[in-house]
């Protein structure tokens, strides 16, 4: 591996002499493609020594370089049409995924057996762990990395987060249940367990805050076992009084503690929100 991985940082190197012309620069670069595809390697993954996530580097160059090696082609499936430099996946009865007509995944991505995609798109880079339903006019960016039973709800908006190529994408983690329309961006993450309600909006700038203590516990980052809401917070400044966002943990989930979606609710209820 740490052979291909070289190859593709000496072509990262040279990138702006390449071309579509580069059929070996292709063919290396396409083999890291395959290796995202078949789920065999990951753009990142969380270190379970320090929490903390890792970006595989080499395997976003190889994205990134795909883009310049190909060329722009017709693809027509069935009634369909489209002008694009990266074919869709393919082979999803074979490895137990089930597609909608309407969704669309992009080589280069991985869905792990029995994912469902509804009307959905999926780009190049992400990865879509087992058992994941991603709902209606769902999307899920280049690079996100989606744990297993992962219920994406309808609208929602998971952010591509692909240059530069250290820069760490969106990752949501195991069991977890993202509410209608809400938007996950810049390389935030939602710990294991959690339940976020519809509308919410979390990314880097977006404090995360303890709604019984007021606390402060993160930017852009759900603690794990959480019921959290998108919320807002009064703020003085020079040109006078504003309500900035935030995002509010209403309570901590016991550990491994599934989401009974009544028992969820109604916790939403006391606070007025919803899933």
């Amino acid at each position: 591996m740490a052979s291909l991985e070289e190859s593709v940082d000496t072509l990262w190197e040279r990138r702006d002499e390449l071309s579509p012309d580069d059929v070996g620069a292709a063919e290396t670069v396409g083999e890291a493609i395959d290796l995202l595809d078949r789920g065999e390697e990951r753009v990142a993954e969380v270190d379970a020594a320090t929490d903390a996530v890792v970006v595989h580097e080499w395997l976003k160059r190889a994205i990134l370089l795909t883009f310049r090696l190909a060329r722009m082609e017709t693809i027509e499936l069935g009634p369909f049409e489209y002008a694009d430099k990266l074919p869709l996946k393919t082979g999803y009865a074979a490895s137990g995924v089930r597609v909608v007509p309407g969704a669309s995944a992009r080589r280069g991505s991985f869905l792990g057996r029995g994912v469902v995609l509804m009307p959905s798109y999926v780009n190049i880079g992400a990865r879509v762990g087992r058992d994941t339903m991603v709902d209606t006019w769902a999307t899920v960016g280049s690079c996100a990395q989606i744990g297993e039973r992962v219920h994406l709800s309808g609208g929602v908006g998971i952010g591509g987060v692909l240059e530069p190529p250290n820069a760490v994408p969106v990752v949501v983690e195991d069991d977890v249940l993202v509410g209608s329309r809400s938007m996950v961006t810049d390389g935030a993450r939602i710990g294991r367990g959690s339940v976020v309600g519809a509308g919410t909006i979390l990314n880097p700038s977006i404090p995360v805050v303890d709604a019984t203590s007021g606390e402060e516990l993160s930017r852009g980052a759900i603690p794990p076992w959480s019921v959290a809401v998108g919320a807002s917070r009064r703020r003085e400044l020079p040109g006078g009084e504003f309500f900035l966002p935030c995002v509010l943990v209403l309570r901590r989930l016991a550990e491994g503690e599934r989401h009974d979606k009544a028992a969820i609710n109604e916790v939403l209820r006391v606070h007025g929100v919803s899933t």
